[in-house]
C-alpha cells in the first residue's frame, strides 16, 4: 500500500517570506520591507478568494495594491523562480523516498512556476496539484479532492506537511488527515496540527511515525 506525504512549497519547502521580502525590499527600500510583507499576507488570500486570477496575477496586481511603481508591478511573479529551497529540504525529501514515501505537492501557484521551484529543489515529485490548473486555492479543499482522483482514491496512508494554519493544516483537519505543521516563524497554533515540527530535519521520522 502506497503511503504519501502532500506538501505545501511555498512557505514549506521554499522560503516564501525570503523570497517576497527581498523584491519589495528592492522595490520599496529595506526599511518598508517588514510593514509590506504583513500587508501582503493580508491581501493575498482576498485576491485569492475567487479562484479567477492566476497566481502571477495575484503576485502582480498585491504589487500594485502595495503601490509599486509603474513597471514594477511584475517584480515578485519575475522573481519567483529564484526563491530558495530552505537548507534541510532536499535531504529531508530525499530520506522520505528512500523509506518508500510517494511525495506530492499541493500548491497555490502556476505550473511554470511550480516546476522552476522543484527543480531548485533537486528532488522528483511522484504528483503535482496547482491552482492554475483546478481554479481554486487553499484552503478550498479542490487541491486535495484532484490529488485523490488522480491517485485513484485516497491513499492508506496520507500525512499533509505545510506551514500555514490557514491554507493547509485547517482543510487537513476538515478532511480528516494527519498532518505534520512547519512551524518555522514560532507562531502559536490555531486549527491542531497532529505533529508540529520547527522544519523539516526530522521530517521521515515523523512522516513514519505517522504512517
Amino acid at each position: 500500500m502506497a503511503r504519501w506525504a502532500t506538501f505545501d512549497c511555498y512557505g514549506t519547502l521554499v522560503d516564501w517570506n525570503g523570497g517576497i521580502r527581498a523584491e519589495l525590499a528592492r522595490v520599496f527600500g529595506a526599511g518598508r520591507a517588514d510593514e509590506l510583507l504583513g500587508r501582503y499576507h493580508e491581501l493575498e488570500p482576498e485576491l485569492e478568494l475567487d479562484g479567477r486570477l492566476s497566481y502571477r496575477e495575484v503576485l502582480t496586481e498585491a504589487m500594485r495594491r502595495l503601490g509599486a511603481p509603474p513597471g514594477a508591478e511584475d517584480g515578485l511573479a519575475a522573481s519567483l523562480p529564484s526563491w530558495q529551497p530552505f537548507p534541510e529540504v532536499r535531504a529531508a525529501l530525499e530520506e522520505a523516498r528512500r523509506r518508500d514515501w510517494k511525495l506530492a505537492i499541493l500548491s497555490n501557484s502556476d505550473p511554470a512556476q511550480i516546476a522552476a521551484s522543484k527543480e531548485l529543489i533537486g528532488v522528483p515529485f511522484d504528483e503535482t496539484v496547482v491552482a492554475g490548473e483546478i481554479g481554486s486555492y487553499k484552503p478550498d479543499l479542490g487541491h486535495w479532492r484532484e490529488f485523490a482522483r488522480r491517485i485513484g482514491g485516497e491513499p492508506s496512508s496520507h500525512v499533509h506537511v505545510g506551514a500555514s494554519l490557514y491554507h493547509d493544516i485547517a482543510p487537513a483537519n476538515e478532511l480528516g488527515l494527519r498532518s505534520i505543521w512547519i512551524n518555522r516563524l514560532g507562531e502559536q497554533p490555531g486549527p491542531e496540527p497532529t505533529r508540529v515540527l520547527p522544519d523539516l530535519s526530522r521530517l521521515a521520522d515523523t512522516l513514519d511515525e505517522l504512517g
